[in-house]
């Protein structure tokens, strides 16, 4: 097998993007310099395109940003110098987002592979690009993107309660969502994604390779389905321990949940007001939340118990490579479990992941990465290090659990040297005033909790 040196690539290009009504397929374009090129598709599965000539027009300017999201995917696999966009030219603010997008995104990417991404990644701009976002009058509509885990599902239950009804959005045909959905009662719009079978190639030959903000994807997909579907609102289910970054190296933020945090969630919601859809809106409706807060939420919704997963090992694009269960040595794994103790019935929840993590001492380093004692918080959509202590002080009150060796182990060696242990749990589970929530979504949380 030839090898693939990414230093020997000096441009990427954006190349093209279409839409073929008769499919409701999206067809991205890349390539590097004249070589390698790459083809990703989306399928909007019972679509209905957009007949008359506005909505189109809005369409094709959703996918010609979301071609350049996409886009990061392919990118990594060099991270040449030189970009060049061959479609649309953008504007300067536009490259200033995307520019930020791709950083702050390959963070954790770039620290992986030793790469420094400061003063290589810059978006081309011209002063001449047209920039206007389209009015559509969209159905007063919520979407609530769905990705298997105890999040989404709370989102759900509490928009239910509060006589809405949303219709459900994922990305992918995952078994847990499909679960979800079934149980919600609620339409799922699905939308599946394929790959360009020559990325995968390429990282078999020595190409970069590594996290990408699949957050941002996500939300680039929701203004198009929006058009293609009809809701003008999408609420997601991003809580506020997203903000919380892994660790700075060089001085530099990196952050695994960059594209679920509060600043990306502000930089995308404006983004789309201003250059796609000026009647779309945008924000995460658990964002005063924190995991522990979730969890305890969660706990009650039983029906969703039995279905609902958090492990990614379920969510592999190869489908030979998924579990249909937990994997049990993973931060995901670990954390849910963690925070989802103080308030299930040990036997139940035992019975749901099928061990006891907290009895288990071989789970010490990974719960210590989850504290905070060993290295940093782990490269996982995992919740903050004081969250992952909260709900251990609340185990070492628990009849439950208090006995089993990694809480007794917190209780001795970890409790006595954290300052006023109650306030700790107090402000792991109050409400944040920091959201992007409208007064009628925050009084819906507010009435759930």
């Amino acid at each position: 097998m030839s090898s693939f040196e990414p230093s020997a690539i000096k441009t990427f290009r954006f190349v093209s993007y279409s839409f073929n009504d008769e499919t409701n397929q999206a067809e991205f374009c890349y390539a590097f310099d004249n070589g390698h090129r790459f083809i990703e598709r989306l399928t909007f599965h019972n679509a209905r395109p957009p007949q008359n000539r506005k909505a189109r027009r809005a369409l094709f300017t959703a996918l010609r940003y979301l071609h350049l999201v996409l886009g990061v995917s392919y990118y990594k696999a060099a991270v040449p110098e030189s970009i060049r966009i061959e479609t649309a030219p953008v504007t300067e603010q536009c490259a200033y987002f995307f520019d930020k997008l791709y950083l702050h995104g390959l963070a954790e990417f770039a620290y992986r592979n030793q790469l420094d991404l400061r003063k290589r990644i810059r978006f081309p701009f011209s002063k001449y690009s047209a920039a206007k976002p389209e009015s559509l009058q969209l159905p007063k509509r919520t979407a609530i993107p769905v990705g298997g885990g105890k999040d989404a599902v709370v989102t759900i239950d509490a928009f239910q309660r509060a006589g809405q009804a949303p219709v459900l959005f994922a990305l992918g045909d995952f078994q847990p969502i499909k679960e979800i959905a079934k149980i919600s009662k609620l339409p799922l719009i699905n939308v599946t994604r394929q790959i360009s079978p020559a990325l995968i190639k390429l990282n078999e030959q020595g190409a970069y390779n590594g996290h990408v903000p699949i957050s941002a994807i996500i939300a680039f997909v929701l203004p198009v389905c929006a058009i293609l579907y009809g809701f003008d609102t999408a609420a997601l289910s991003n809580e506020r321990s997203a903000d919380s970054g892994n660790l700075i190296h060089n001085g530099f933020s990196v952050n695994h949940q960059y594209s679920k945090s509060m600043e990306f969630e502000k930089d995308a919601a404006h983004f789309f007001k201003k250059y796609i859809l000026s009647d779309f809106n945008y924000c995460s409706f658990l964002r005063p939340l924190s995991d522990l807060h979730i969890a305890r939420l969660f706990s009650k919704l039983d029906a969703y118990h039995p279905v609902f997963m958090s492990c990614n090992r379920a969510f592999k694009l190869d489908r030979q490579k998924r579990l249909q269960r937990w994997c049990l040595d993973c931060p995901k794994c670990r954390f849910t479990f963690l925070v989802l103790a103080p308030f299930i019935a040990k036997t139940k929840l035992i019975a749901l992941f099928g061990t006891n993590l907290l009895d288990d001492m071989e789970q010490r380093q990974g719960f210590d990465q989850l504290l905070g004692v060993s290295g940093f918080k782990p490269f996982e959509c995992v919740g903050e290090i004081e969250e992952s202590a909260a709900a251990f002080i609340l185990l070492t009150q628990n009849l439950q659990w208090r006995d089993d060796c990694l809480v007794r182990r917190f209780k001795t060696k970890i409790l006595p040297g954290l300052d006023n242990p109650e306030q700790m749990v107090k402000t792991a589970l109050a409400f944040s005033d920091s959201h992007q929530l409208t007064c009628q979504y925050e009084e819906i949380l507010r009435a759930y909790l």
